[in-house]
């Protein structure tokens, strides 16, 4: 019987280690899994870290501010400038900026976003997004924060709408004589030779995120705008929009020639309501135009806002006290006018300057730009119709020289950020920053100039700039268009 139990309990002893050593690997296995897994959760949140995806808090934003311009547009645009003339061209104001929207957001598709926003010389880019190839629901366009990025459908919609408004604004200047057919090959024009180089001169680079050192920053630099490069700020469109459309939009009134009776005939508004209106649709949306160039919804966006606010009440007041003085009188077209002066003023500020800079851009910009539309006017001799360039030019330039001051901490401005440390404030003097500014300016007027001037004469030996003397005298409502605005 012992004999028999000896083997049975050597065989359960060997069956016992048996299973210790199973249940160690097990152990080891399980082990193992569970490193495996904690490993594979390790690479999805680099993975994740790697890859930020958009705030839908920003794409909102973003959305609501491009609704926004685009309310700038129509109707803003159209009412502001549709009231300024003469009943018998009221709709063929509204009618070319209409359609000048209409059909800068086609090219804008086509190929303008690709040609501003994608990284080929520091004057234009190349046309490897034609018809928005790549660009998908999924795809992501950079802001100005490391590891904060946007749907780039966002992003493209809403310069779409600044590039948009900046044609539109053009034909204010020649408004009452000029064929409908010839602005819009003029728009097709100057819009790709004009408009999408210095868009991408002043506000393309790769993006705050591929900056992590020195040579980085180097190599950033060096495939950026032209002006970018040299440090140019514009935070909304001073240069790009407002000083691009307005040299184009003063060639054109020297180029088209004066309206028949200039001078002599009185040409007066036929609607300073639908100005009014006009302008207040403006104001509201160009808070849009201002805040939304920010790209976040963050503080540098409320900085934006509410420096639109009071730059925009500041230059109301000082252009209709400048009236006042002048001619004894406050004018509702000048309250209106006073706006807009403000609100182009402080667009290349608006994030960059504090709110005392921006209400001593807004004063100075009532005063500077009545003297835009009077004096300055007088001395060019040409027939801006809508003062243009009265307004959106001497503004322009004088909120991009400004904020060459105003940004200076020293003065409660932002200063500039700098990626590499990831610091903002820093700032390298007032002199300096100026010069630089300037040469911003001065860049954009040679250079929308020249483009305008071969744009108008190409356009003139194909299809003609201006209709006849009858039909101008008729009205273009009728004459181009075969309607009326108003049917007594």
């Amino acid at each position: 019987m012992r004999k028999l139990l000896l083997p049975l309990a050597a065989g359960l002893a060997g069956l016992g280690v048996a299973s210790g050593v199973l249940a160690q690997d097990a152990v080891a296995v399980a082990a193992s899994g569970v490193a495996q897994a904690a490993s594979a959760v390790a690479d999805v949140a680099s993975a994740a870290a790697a890859a930020p995806v958009p705030n839908k808090g920003d794409t909102a934003f973003l959305m609501i501010s491009t609704a926004l311009v685009i309310l700038m547009i129509v109707p803003g645009l159209a009412l502001f400038y549709g009231g300024l003339v003469r009943s018998k061209n009221m709709l063929s104001v509204l009618m070319q900026v209409f359609v000048v929207f209409a059909l800068i957001s086609v090219l804008w598709v086509v190929y303008g976003y690709s040609a501003a926003f994608t990284a080929g010389n520091p004057f234009i880019g190349t046309l490897d997004k034609l018809f928005l190839k790549g660009v998908t629901p999924e795809s992501v366009a950079a802001t100005f924060s490391k590891g904060v990025v946007l749907p780039e459908l966002s992003f493209m919609s809403f310069q779409g709408a600044f590039a948009a408004i900046t044609v539109a604004l053009i034909v204010g200047a020649f408004a009452e004589r000029i064929k409908f057919s010839a602005v819009l090959a003029f728009s097709v024009l100057w819009f790709t030779f004009s408009y999408l180089p210095v868009a991408h001169m002043v506000w393309y680079w790769d993006g705050p995120d591929a900056i992590t050192s020195e040579e980085t920053l180097a190599a950033v630099t060096a495939n950026a705008g032209w002006l970018w490069a040299k440090g140019a700020l514009d935070f909304a469109g001073g240069t790009v929009v407002h000083i691009n459309a307005a040299v184009a939009g003063l060639v054109g009134a020297f180029m088209v020639g004066k309206r028949v009776g200039y001078g002599r005939e009185s040409m007066a508004p036929h609607s300073l309501t639908l100005t009014m209106v006009g302008a207040s649709l403006l104001w509201v949306g160009w808070f849009g135009f201002n805040a939304g160039s920010n790209l976040e919804a963050n503080g540098t966006a409320a900085l934006a806002f509410a420096n639109t606010v009071v730059a925009t009440a500041a230059a109301t007041l000082s252009w209709i006290a400048g009236e006042a003085l002048m001619k004894g009188k406050a004018s509702m077209l000048g309250a209106a006018s006073g706006a807009v002066a403000g609100l182009v003023a402080i667009t290349p500020a608006c994030g960059f300057v504090g709110v005392g800079g921006a209400l001593v851009i807004g004063l100075l910009a009532g005063f500077i730009c009545l003297w835009g539309v009077n004096g300055l006017k007088r001395m060019l001799g040409a027939d801006d119709s809508l003062d243009v360039f009265g307004v959106h030019g001497v503004g322009g330039i004088l909120g991009a020289l400004l904020t060459g001051v105003f940004a200076s901490p020293d003065l409660g401005g932002t200063g500039i950020c700098n990626y590499v440390t990831d610091k903002c404030g820093e700032w390298g003097g007032i002199g300096a920053q100026v010069w630089v500014q300037a040469q911003g300016v001065i860049t954009t007027i040679v250079w929308s100039a020249v483009v305008a001037v071969v744009a108008y004469k190409l356009v003139d030996m194909v299809i003609g700039l201006r209709v006849s003397e009858e039909e101008e005298r008729e009205g273009l409502d009728i004459s181009s268009h075969g309607e009326t605005a108003y049917n007594r």
